[in-house]
Parts: structure tokens; C-alpha cells; sequence
């Protein structure tokens, strides 16, 4: 699969509050939830942003707390995937878990810019500037994690397994 968008540039700790604000966890509607995404990290970011676009941000992105609404907001607001030098472990986790691709990269959490037109290649973990000319690695989605993705999330994919399962049993 390959990704591409325009680079939308954050720096280190990047917190679950500044991707959705707790003012906002009244809801887990993800229509409601992308009109928020980023908001106090960049008041712009939910107007701008444009599908396929892919953030990019330093270390320990998604640290605070363990809600689903952080990857479940930037998926809503039709960002491609997330690449960081870092991220929490809980966030890690419930972007493959809701079907958000993210990739660890740091030399490409350092060298893109806000505005770079990037292309991710997800099964080889190969992150391209376009803008910039240059090529970084990422570490790559393991393929039972990418079949999540492609699944939709962790349910979805559960679902699909079921019913593969039941195809097969007498």
C-alpha cells in the first residue's frame, strides 16, 4: 500500500490532550472528534487538513492518557498515517488497534518540514520527500498488523477472521 500527502509538522511530546482536547471526550463520534484534531497544538490544523495528508512529530507522540479518541481523531480527519521519532507505547498500540498506520522514524521525524509532499511505501516501511528529494526507512508493519490496517481496526479485522473461520467449520 502506498500513502502519500502534504507533511503537517509537530514537535516532541505531543500529548493526547493536544490531539483531542479532554473538552471534547463527551463524544466518540468521529466526525465530531476531526473537527478537533490538533486544535490546540495548531488552531488551523481541522480546517486545513486535507485527506491522504500525514503528520509528522518528534519524540513520545501520544504520551498522556491511554484514550482511543487520540488515533481515532486524527483517522477521522482523513490523515494517511503518522510518522514520529517516538511514540507511548498505550498510543502505539490504539493506532493499529482503530486502524491507523504510524511509522517510527526518527532521521524522518528530524529532516521533514511542514509542507513536504511525503509517499510511504507501508509494506516496506520506505518514507520519500518528494519535495526534498530524500528517502528514509521506517521500521516496517509487521504483515499481521498491516492485515489489521487493511481491516479497518482491530475489530473489523476480528470480524472478518470470524467469519473466514465459520466459512470453514462444518
Amino acid at each position: 500500500m502506498i500513502l502519500q500527502g502534504k507533511a503537517w509538522k509537530f514537535g516532541d511530546d505531543i500529548n493526547t490532550d493536544l490531539i483531542i482536547p479532554a473538552r471534547y471526550l463527551n463524544t466518540s463520534d468521529p466526525s465530531e472528534l476531526a473537527g478537533h484534531c490538533m486544535e490546540d497544538a495548531d488552531p488551523e490544523f481541522p480546517r486545513k487538513v486535507q485527506p491522504g495528508d500525514i503528520i509528522v512529530a518528534g519524540k513520545n507522540f501520544g504520551s498522556g492518557s491511554s484514550r482511543e479518541h487520540a488515533p481515532l481523531a486524527i483517522k477521522a480527519a482523513g490523515v494517511s498515517c503518522v510518522i514520529a521519532g517516538s511514540y507511548a507505547r498505550i498510543f502505539y498500540r490504539n493506532a493499529f488497534n482503530i486502524g491507523l498506520p504510524i511509522f517510527e522514524a526518527p532521521e524522518a521525524a528530524e529532516r521533514i518540514q511542514s509542507g513536504d509532499l511525503l509517499r510511504v511505501d507501508v509494506d516496506k516501511g520506505i518514507i520519500t520527500n518528494l519535495s526534498r528529494r530524500e528517502e528514509y526507512r521506517a521500521t516496517p508493519i509487521p504483515p499481521f498488523m498491516q492485515e489489521i490496517i487493511s481491516a479497518g481496526g482491530l475489530i473489523d479485522y476480528v470480524k472478518k477472521q470470524k467469519k473466514q473461520y465459520q466459512r470453514t467449520v462444518p
